[in-house]
């Protein structure tokens, strides 16, 4: 008898730690019916801030003729704050693939399938990728940074049109979205968050003006995956 409740104690500690590991993942309270727009925001930062790893997507709806800049970075963002992928640039009127590992504040550059080496991603007007996953200026700021926020419509998003999602709309001042992207010129952007249940920040749509007298476009950044990756996963060339 001793033997067999002890069994089941064994089993009991085993279960309680294993459902602690697989709920505290980014840490964070779901978000409910009762949260404000502001509240509900502040949850979606920390539940990114505190991710070890996860996809992430920024992509433009396209880049006005002649300018330089980033048409789209597709990879994986880790904390410490890092980004291994690939970025589609606008360069000289051409378009091209270029690898990139963002790591200890460091960028590196594979440029028309050569080996990595360090570069400076101002040069074409890109950011720092890593930026993306800065707990301070970066992605996750700019859900606390917005004004005038409201809690919009629910929508289906997701791979599979299997997530319910809430839209929450407002306003950014330009100078963060320069952070994230250098060559914003406007001074306010229209913003819209798509945001999980449990708090997982799905997408972030900015639309204003990204370079100078130009017509307005849209950047969209977007994350899922959380927790599948970790500073493991993007080291130095």
């Amino acid at each position: 008898m001793f033997k067999t409740r002890s069994l089941f104690l064994l089993v009991g500690m085993v279960l309680a730690l294993f459902l602690t590991a697989c709920t505290s993942e980014g840490g964070g309270e779901p978000i409910s019916k009762d949260n404000t727009p502001e509240e509900a925001i502040q949850k979606a930062k920390q539940k990114l801030d505190e991710t070890s790893g996860l996809s992430v997507r920024l992509e433009s709806s396209g880049l006005p003729s002649g300018t330089m800049g980033v048409n789209s970075a597709d990879g994986i963002g880790v904390h410490p704050a890092a980004f291994k992928g690939t970025v589609n640039a606008a360069i000289s009127g051409f378009t091209a693939d270029v690898g990139v590992i963002a790591v200890d504040d460091k960028v590196y550059l594979a440029i028309g399938g050569s080996d990595y080496s360090e570069e400076d991603p101002s040069r074409y007007n890109a950011p720092d990728p890593a930026v993306l996953m800065a707990t301070e200026g970066g992605a996750s700021d700019l859900l606390t940074e917005a004004e005038d926020l409201k809690a919009g419509k629910e929508v289906r998003g997701g791979d599979n049109n299997d997530e319910v999602l809430t839209e929450y709309t407002g306003t950014l001042p330009g100078s963060s979205v320069k952070r994230i992207i250098p060559t914003a010129s406007g001074d306010t952007f229209k913003v819209t968050y798509l945001i999980t249940s449990d708090a997982e920040l799905r997408e972030v749509k900015m639309v204003g003006q990204f370079y100078p007298d130009t017509e307005d476009i849209t950047y969209t950044i977007t994350f899922k995956d959380y927790g599948k990756y970790t500073e493991k996963d993007v080291t130095a060339p």
